[in-house]
């Protein structure tokens, strides 16, 4: 799937006349020894935490990352919250509270069971707390922990249909109120940022 889309990525770069301003690669994030450039503005960090299930390999790709930025660089890194996707299970799959040792799992753990069955999507969900300890702990300084979609967790799609002025005083109002603790775990991603000291 990366490598698909990161030849969709190098016919866009053509077309806008930028493919020698960029390098692509496709690596494991615990593993970036393929750039090895330092000395970057900014780390967007967008899905390998909440696919890493065990916390040694989410630590490792900070490591990676914390590495190749420069002093005072920015990171941005998403969590999903353990919490916040709640709505989304009961209007999706219902049936998913049937499986007790699943919602037990899923609740103690962010995960699923050590023994469920392969396939469907893997992956870890945070809660608030440790996102800001995991960071801290590989040297970052928090400047933040957001939640992106604030009380509108499950029905983001009333949101996306809104246009101009009505639009923009909501987001505004979901700006505003996404780093208020009561929010941040209700929302199903989170956005931690936060910079190298």
């Amino acid at each position: 799937m990366s490598a698909a889309l990161i030849e969709v990525c190098r016919k866009n770069l053509v077309d806008a006349g930028l493919e020698q301003q960029v390098q692509l690669v496709v690596a494991d994030a615990r593993d970036l020894s393929q750039v090895s450039e330092t000395g970057f503005d900014a780390v967007l960090l967008m899905g390998p935490l909440y696919h890493l299930i065990q916390e040694i390999d989410r630590q490792a790709v900070l490591k990676q990352v914390f590495d190749r930025l420069r002093p005072g660089g920015i990171l941005f890194s998403s969590f999903i919250s353990r919490f916040g996707i709640m709505g989304d299970l009961i209007k999706d799959t219902p049936d998913w509270i049937e499986n007790q040792a699943h919602v037990q799992s899923f609740i103690a753990r962010g995960k699923r069971p050590d023994d469920f069955p392969k396939g469907g999507f893997r992956g870890y969900f945070a809660y608030i707390s440790e996102i800001a300890p995991l960071h801290e702990a590989l040297g970052f300084e928090t400047l933040t922990v957001a939640g992106v979609e604030p009380a509108i967790s499950a029905d983001d799609e009333s949101y996306n249909r809104l246009q101009g002025k009505q639009r923009q005083l909501w987001l505004d109002l979901f700006y505003a109120i996404s780093a208020e603790p009561s929010t941040i775990g209700a929302s199903r991603h989170l956005l931690y940022i936060g910079k190298k000291k």
